[in-house]
């Protein structure tokens, strides 16, 4: 291990800083990993947001795939779809070319599910909800990196958050069978985003530490989905509360 006067030499030598004080591996390597796999991130979100734009303003479709039973069928096809391409993803996620293609059919899929989550949503909401899901995300991975370079480690944050998110998808479908007031909804809502928002630290954790340099997609993904989550729980959240301010 590196003491701190040899680290500041190193700094001084132009050499890259590590990323944590334990950190063995060539710091250089772990972070081209890193700018990978937020390039990656950062062309699913703009082929998320024309896809589900075009879903929001053209309310038809949602009306489609919400109340007629041919919609209804493709949705759930989407659906299927989408869950059929992430276990592909994961499977084929070392094949290159494979692995990009199959990326962006999911991510094409997983828009088209975010679009009509926005559907019949005004436009207030969906830019309150996008706004704060931005600063959250981008706040919480900053403050990750510092956490990650003063010694903090989130790794045991993973199975509290795996039962957690487990509860909230038990409640969901108990939610679906046997409706709960518009309180317990915005709790579940709450709920979802704390989850969420652990999920960003403790995935970040993972990419600065233990991601193997060829999982650069299921990284992205892992971010990916907890970004799509969060925008999620907070759309749901303010819906909740712009109708009981109607109300």
């Amino acid at each position: 291990m590196k003491t701190r006067l040899s680290r500041n030499n190193d700094l001084e030598a132009g050499e890259t800083p590590l990323l944590y004080p334990s950190m063995t591996e060539r710091p250089e390597l772990r972070w081209a990993f890193i700018r990978k796999v937020y390039a990656i991130l950062t062309f699913q979100i703009p082929l998320t947001i024309p896809v589900a734009a075009t879903v929001y303003f053209n309310p038809a479709i949602a009306v489609f795939l919400i109340e007629t039973w041919l919609g209804w069928f493709l949705k759930q096809t989407i659906i299927i779809t989408s869950l059929a391409v992430l276990v592909a993803m994961v499977v084929c996620s070392k094949q290159h070319p494979l692995n990009y293609v199959i990326l962006g059919a999911f991510t094409i899929c997983e828009a088209l599910m975010v679009g009509v989550s926005c559907a019949f949503t005004s436009g207030k909401v969906v830019l309150e909800a996008a706004i704060l899901t931005a600063v959250i995300f981008l706040s919480l991975t900053l403050y990750t990196f510092c956490a990650a370079r003063r010694g903090h480690d989130f790794n045991f944050l993973g199975p509290f958050l795996f039962a957690s998110l487990l509860a909230l998808l038990v409640f969901g479908v108990i939610h679906i069978f046997l409706p709960l007031g518009k309180t317990s909804h915005m709790i579940y809502g709450i709920v979802g985003i704390l989850i969420f928002c652990g999920y960003i630290v403790h995935d970040t954790d993972e990419l600065i530490k233990r991601y193997e340099y060829d999982e650069y997609i299921l990284a992205a993904i892992d971010l990916y989905l907890d970004l799509l989550n969060l925008f999620l729980r907070f759309l749901e959240l303010m819906k909740d509360a712009e109708s009981s301010d109607v109300a």
